[in-house]
C-alpha cells in the first residue's frame, strides 16, 4: 500500500480542454482540481498546436495550489488517434491532426481496400477509418510530403505530453491500438505494414506494459522533480480504469464525440469495421465504437432553434440525424445531418429531442455489437453513463427511454483524469488498477430505472438512415 498522505494527478487532454485531479492515494478523494482550454481550427480540418496542450497542462497545474509540488506520480490520459509530427528537438512540425479531422476519409478507404476489411480486423484489431492515426499519416504523406519528410518522430497526444513531463519516448497498448500499425495479433507494431505506409518504426514510441512507468519528472515540468511517471494511455483506457470495469458491464460517454465500450476477455476482430477493437490499459480488451457528433452537434441544433440545450418537447414524428461533421459510427464520412419527417405541427423542442434521440440511437446500436464481442450481455446490467452529457436531464432520459435499460450515473466527474490517477496510484501500490478503483468507489451514483423502450423512434431513424449515406 501507499504511504499515508501521498498524492497522484490525473490527467485528462481531450479535444476542448486540459483537465488535471489531485487525488489521495488511500481515499481517493479530490483534493484539487485545474482546466486549462485549447484551441481547435475549424473549416475543412480539425487540428491544434501540441504546445496548446503542454501550455494548458502547466496552467491546470499551477491551479492546484501547491499539490502539484506534493506528488508522488503522475499519469496522461488523452484523446486518441491523433498525429503528432515532431522535429529532431522535440518540436511540431505542423500543428497535430486530431481524431475528428475526416479529411483523411479517402486514405481510409484505399487503406482498407488494399488488405480488405476482414485483414485489418483479424490482424490490426480494427478496420482503419478516417480517425485512425495510420490514415492520417498517409493524408499527411500524400498533402504534405515535406512535413512527413522532416518527422522525426511520431507521437500521440498523451505520449507528446509523457515525454514533456518524463523524457521518455513511450506509449502503452491501450493508446498504441489506435493507431492502425499496432498489431493486437501480436501485441506489437506490424514491420511490414509501417513499410508499407513509409513509416520508419524508429520514429515510434515504445510500447509499456501494464503498471509500468515511463519514468519520473523532470525538472521544470510543472510537477514535483522526481515523481513517478506513469505510460498514460488514451482516454477512453484510462475512463475504463476509473470505472473499474469488470467484464461484459456496458459504458456510454457522452463528450464531443460519443463512445460505448466494455471490457472483455477475447481480443475483438469485427470485420464491418463498427467495432474497435482497442488494447485495455490494464493488459486485456476494450472492444469499442465512437461516433463523432454527440454533445456539441446537439448543441448546435440547441443553438441553430434559439433553445436551452434542455428545452426538448416529446412526441412528433421527426427523425433526425445529427451527423453534422460526417459520421465514423456509421461509417458515413462525407455525410450531413439529416432530418425527415417535419410536419405542421412539429415544435422546435420536438427537432431538438430529434437530435438527442438520433445521437443516442447510433450509439445504441454499435453497443449491441461491442456486447456481442463476449456473448449478449446481461440486458438487466445497468448502463454506466459518463461524461458531460451524463450531467443532463436530457440526455439521460433519452438514452433510458431509447435502450429501455437501467441507467446508472457515477458521482465521481472527470472518469478518464480519475482512471490516469488510478494508474499512477498504482505505481505506488503495486495493487491491480481495479482494486483501486474498487476502493476509491468510483463507480458509484444514482441509479435510474430501465423505462419502456421507444420502438417507434427507432423505427423511425433505422428507415431514415439509408437516407443519409
Amino acid at each position: 500500500m501507499a504511504r499515508q498522505g501521498q498524492i497522484v494527478l490525473g490527467v485528462d487532454s481531450s479535444t476542448q480542454s486540459t483537465k488535471v485531479l489531485a487525488v489521495d492515494v488511500d481515499s481517493g478523494e479530490v483534493l484539487g482540481r485545474g482546466q486549462a482550454a485549447h484551441t481547435v481550427s475549424t473549416g475543412a480540418g480539425r487540428e491544434t498546436d501540441p504546445e496548446v496542450w503542454w501550455r494548458a497542462l502547466q496552467d491546470a497545474l499551477g491551479q492546484l495550489g501547491g499539490l502539484a509540488a506534493r506528488a508522488d506520480a503522475i499519469a496522461v490520459g488523452g484523446q486518441q488517434h491523433g498525429l503528432v509530427v515532431l522535429d529532431d528537438r522535440g518540436r511540431p512540425v505542423r500543428d497535430a491532426l486530431l481524431w475528428n479531422d475526416v479529411r483523411s476519409a479517402p486514405q481510409a478507404q484505399a487503406l482498407v481496400e488494399r488488405h480488405g476489411a476482414a485483414w485489418w480486423a483479424e490482424r490490426v484489431g480494427s478496420v482503419p477509418a478516417a480517425s485512425f492515426t495510420i490514415a492520417k499519416w498517409e493524408w499527411l504523406r500524400a498533402h504534405e510530403p515535406d512535413a512527413a519528410a522532416a518527422a522525426a518522430a511520431i507521437r500521440l497526444p498523451h505520449d507528446f505530453l509523457t515525454e514533456r513531463l518524463s523524457g521518455a519516448a513511450v506509449t502503452d497498448r491501450g493508446d498504441a491500438s489506435g493507431t492502425g500499425w499496432w498489431a493486437s495479433s501480436t501485441g506489437g507494431y506490424d514491420d511490414a505494414l509501417l513499410a508499407e505506409v513509409g513509416l520508419d518504426p524508429k520514429l515510434l514510441p515504445a510500447v509499456l506494459g501494464p503498471g509500468a512507468a515511463a519514468g519520473t519528472v523532470r525538472d521544470g515540468a510543472g510537477v514535483r522533480p522526481g515523481a513517478l511517471v506513469g505510460a498514460g494511455t488514451g482516454d477512453n483506457a484510462a475512463a475504463a480504469l476509473g470505472l473499474g470495469l469488470a467484464p461484459g458491464r456496458p459504458v456510454l460517454s457522452l463528450g464531443t464525440s460519443g463512445t460505448v465500450y466494455a471490457v472483455a476477455r477475447q481480443r475483438p476482430a469485427d470485420p464491418s469495421g463498427t467495432v474497435a477493437g482497442f488494447a485495455a490499459a490494464d493488459g486485456g480488451w476494450l472492444p469499442l465504437a465512437c461516433t463523432l457528433n454527440c454533445t456539441l452537434a446537439v448543441d448546435k441544433v440547441a443553438a441553430l432553434l434559439g433553445r436551452d440545450r434542455e428545452q426538448v418537447e416529446p412526441g412528433g414524428s421527426v427523425a433526425f440525424l445529427p451527423f453534422l461533421d460526417g459520421e465514423r459510427t456509421p461509417n458515413l464520412p462525407y455525410a450531413s445531418g439529416l432530418l425527415t419527417g417535419v410536419r405542421h405541427d412539429t415544435t422546435a423542442g420536438q427537432v431538438l429531442q430529434g437530435a438527442y434521440d438520433g445521437a443516442v440511437y447510433a450509439l445504441l446500436a454499435a453497443l449491441d455489437l461491442v456486447l456481442a464481442v463476449d456473448g449478449a450481455g446481461d440486458a438487466d446490467e445497468p448502463i454506466l453513463l459518463i461524461g458531460g452529457g451524463a450531467r443532463g436531464p436530457a440526455w439521460r432520459e433519452t438514452v433510458r427511454r431509447l435502450s429501455g435499460r437501467a441507467v446508472q450515473v457515477p458521482a465521481a466527474s472527470e472518469l478518464v483524469a480519475l482512471g490516469a490517477a488510478v494508474q499512477a496510484a498504482v505505481l505506488l501500490t503495486r495493487e491491480e488498477p481495479a482494486e483501486v478503483a474498487a476502493r476509491w468507489g468510483t463507480d458509484r451514483g444514482d441509479l435510474l430505472p430501465a423505462v419502456p423502450r421507444d420502438d417507434a423512434t427507432l423505427e423511425r431513424l433505422a428507415a431514415a438512415l439509408p437516407l443519409a449515406g
